[in-house]
């Protein structure tokens, strides 16, 4: 006689990114966090998410200029998340 074996696996979802599970928070809600504050520096003009210079994600800041005073007040990373200074020119809405 065969013996039949019946496994029956529950899947939940799990917790969202961010939730206070020692679990980092998304680079969607680093920049949301981080974007007010980049905006009030003189120069800045944009605030994005593209990748850095090896494909990761990171925070792009575009500034209408080069400026090394304000540059050097605009922190590598955020939460772990790299910040990338690039400079656009000033941008004008069409």
């Amino acid at each position: 006689m065969r013996t039949i074996v019946l496994a029956v696996v529950l899947i939940t979802p799990g917790p969202a990114l961010g939730d206070d599970l020692g679990m980092s928070p998304s680079i969607q809600e680093v920049k949301k966090q981080y974007e007010a504050r980049f905006l009030d520096m003189p120069g800045v003009v944009s605030v994005g998410i593209g990748l850095d210079p090896t494909g990761n994600q990171a925070i792009i800041v575009g500034m209408d200029a080069s400026n090394p005073e304000i540059e050097a007040n605009i922190p590598k990373r955020v939460e772990g998340i790299p910040v990338i200074i690039e400079i656009t020119g000033a941008i004008k809405a069409q």
